[in-house]
């Protein structure tokens, strides 16, 4: 049993006018499974943690609300504009398991794997333009893989998916000859392939573009046939020193327990954080030899953790600017003397690209025109960016070159450039979000996350996960992000 106030049930009028009755409905079940759920349990006797985490988990779910209302009324006009389409007879073509090699822009979507309360993902989008091209009948007959699960904000280049594609031949590598189909009786080109990059980059958003293709044995998967996956993360130097950095990253190369460098993820049954990175490299990109200097950081590895670039980066870039040394990415891994992770914000998804993805025996399909097409578009991108770009530059040089006075204790007053008076370097400190103490506080002194043993513990009370040891998924940011 619980109480609300006046002004709450005004304002529960007010949310059940606003996203209608059957969500409203919804919703306040949810809402009561929950009050119901923790009705022995008083907030009082939450950690902090928790406490954050569910008013992080109702947040959320206002959101889906809002999300899955807006998704219905969109699939509502597209199935208008499907009825007005002419039907389509796959039985007349075979199909053709192909590899695409896919770049995106991620900044503005909520991720790469589509998700139920969001149209706004890579994958939807590319979904969307399969259907259109009537290169795929449905995503449940496409036999489709995805190498990497990029999370929200973050890009790709070299993103590699496997799929079934509809296909002008009757034999060859990948082809797949339909049960009881026609295509051998179909009038028309049986020896020139379709021009998958072309057709799809016709209807694609700008932000999404098919690089290229190749024909794969029926075999092959995007994500289990994956040797390894390199991760990139662009950074300005601001006041960190890229040497330290790239010492640091050095000692991530190998076979570690990662739990304190990333967000895990117990709730989804992951419970094993040892990965294997096999390359690092952080180092400038161009000669500037300012704060303004373009650097960047490459991971090489099998298989990432939830966050795992980004918590790394985080810690990376304390080492660089002198808060932490370098041996605190030795206290990290070893998770014997510290089993429970400090407390600390991950850098920005924004820089984060999933660069490469890397095959056995694969020979990509760049089609000439297609090719030249997408340089001209990612140029156009790039001009649109970089003019930004300068035009912030031009400002800060300008007030760098302004002229300050300063009273004096003799009582003159003296009169100054900026540059001369002050160096400001926050270039990279704005890649980590959140207020900054005045005083810094080491990590190894801060408050602590929960163990792992203890996380597992709860979900197993719960009954979400059982106890046993799941193998990795490849790749993830595959869980989420890197």
């Amino acid at each position: 049993m619980f109480f609300v106030s006046s002004l709450e049930k005004r304002w529960l009028n007010e949310f059940r006018y606003c996203i209608g009755y059957n969500y409203f409905a919804h919703f306040t079940r949810c809402f009561h499974v929950k009050i119901m759920d923790d009705q022995n349990k008083t907030l009082e006797a939450k950690s902090k943690e928790e406490l954050v985490s569910q008013i992080q988990q109702l947040q959320a779910h206002v959101t889906q609300l809002k999300n899955i209302i807006a998704r219905d009324r969109a699939e509502g006009k597209a199935k208008e504009r499907r009825k007005q389409q002419r039907p389509f007879d796959f039985t007349k073509y075979n199909t053709r398991h192909v590899a695409l090699k896919i770049a995106y822009l991620g900044w503005d979507y909520h991720g790469f794997a589509v998700q139920e309360d969001t149209d706004k993902t890579i994958e939807a989008a590319l979904f969307d333009a399969l259907i259109k091209t009537r290169l795929i009948e449905s995503r449940a007959t496409s036999c489709y893989h995805r190498c990497g699960r990029t999370d929200k904000g973050v890009s790709a280049l070299g993103q590699v998916i496997s799929i079934d594609l509809r296909t002008n031949l009757l034999e060859g590598v990948g082809v797949k000859v339909r049960e009881n189909g026609t295509a051998h009786l179909r009038p028309g080109d049986k020896v020139t392939e379709i021009r998958y990059v072309h057709i799809l980059n016709k209807v694609l958003p700008p932000e999404l573009r098919v690089l290229a293709w190749t024909p794969v044995d029926p075999e092959f998967s995007a994500r289990f046939s994956c040797l390894q996956r390199m991760y990139k993360y662009m950074f300005p130097r601001g006041d960190a020193d890229i040497q330290l950095m790239n010492e640091a990253a050095g000692k991530l190369i190998g076979e570690h327990d990662y739990r304190n460098l990333c967000k895990m993820d117990v709730g989804n049954g992951v419970v094993n954080y040892i990965r294997r990175i096999i390359s690092t490299q952080v180092k400038p990109l161009d000669s500037r030899l300012d704060g303004y200097q373009m650097c960047e950081l490459t991971v090489v590895g099998q298989a990432f953790l939830w966050h795992q670039i980004r918590c790394i980066v985080a810690v990376l870039l304390l080492i660089g600017q002198g808060k932490e040394r370098v041996e605190i990415i030795d206290e990290l891994l070893d998770v014997e003397r510290n089993p429970r992770k400090p407390q600390y914000t991950m850098a920005s998804e924004i820089p984060l690209i999933l660069y490469d993805c890397d095959y056995e025996g694969l020979n990509w399909h760049y089609e000439t025109d297609c090719h030249e097409e997408t340089i001209k578009h990612l140029q156009t991108l790039w001009t649109e960016q970089t003019v930004k770009s300068t035009m912030l530059k031009r400002m800060l040089d300008y007030l760098e070159k302004v002229k300050i006075t300063e009273s004096q204790p003799d009582g003159t007053v003296r009169e100054q450039p900026w540059q001369q008076y002050k160096t400001v370097q926050h270039q990279c400190s704005s890649l980590v979000p959140g207020n900054k103490p005045r005083t810094y506080k080491p990590l190894l002194e801060r408050e602590v996350c929960e163990s792992l043993e203890d996380r597992i513990n709860h979900y197993v009370k719960r009954r979400k996960i059982e106890i046993k040891t799941l193998p990795a998924e490849m790749g993830t940011e595959e869980s989420e992000d890197s």
